[in-house]
């Protein structure tokens, strides 16, 4: 069994698609190409990941994809509308520069051009406006920094280091 912790949530099978067992695939990313020739899905079904392959795919427009799937009748393929898709971290295509996933960075040391050492990256939050991170300072604290490219510096993979330049005031709310 794969566990959800092991793979990143793609999408969702949004509705029926014609008579012939397709359904339409939503793509919940901001890089739809990456997935339009992917040959095989997990669904998540009553809790679990249970892997798909796919008979035929078709991009229907940037962020919607028709697909069928192998031994799954037209008959069957009603009962996984609304299945949240996933497809495991390995396939993932890999980010250079400042560009990074949410759970490559859980752990990094964040460094502020002002305040030097802030702590370690602990989580994220989604939000409707911004996502934003959590990071867990020395006493313990929680710091949370909003994830808007032009506070990411630099991000340093080999020694695990995220150089951010926070807003006027913002460290200073948690740490005063």
């Amino acid at each position: 069994m794969i566990a959800i912790n092991d793979c990143f949530y793609l999408g969702k099978i949004t509705k029926l698609f014609g008579y012939k067992g397709e359904v339409n695939l939503f793509l919940d990313t901001d890089t739809p190409q990456n997935y339009y020739t992917i040959e095989s899905v997990l669904l998540e079904v009553q809790g679990e990941l249970i892997p798909f392959m796919i008979k035929s795919i078709k991009q229907k427009n940037k962020n919607n994809l028709t697909v069928s799937f192998h031994h799954i009748s037209a008959d069957e393929i009603s009962t996984y509308i609304n299945s949240s898709v996933y497809l495991p971290l390995s396939k993932l295509p890999p980010l250079s520069g400042n560009k990074f996933y949410y759970h490559e960075v859980k752990s990094y040391t964040v460094m502020d051009s002002k305040h030097g050492l802030i702590g370690k990256v602990n989580d994220f939050y989604e939000n409707p406006g911004h996502d934003i991170m959590s990071v867990i300072n020395e006493n313990k604290q929680e710091i949370l920094i909003p994830v808007v490219d032009h506070f990411f510096k630099k991000l340093d993979r080999e020694n695990r280091i995220i150089n951010i330049s926070a807003p006027e005031g913002l460290i200073e709310l948690y740490v005063s």
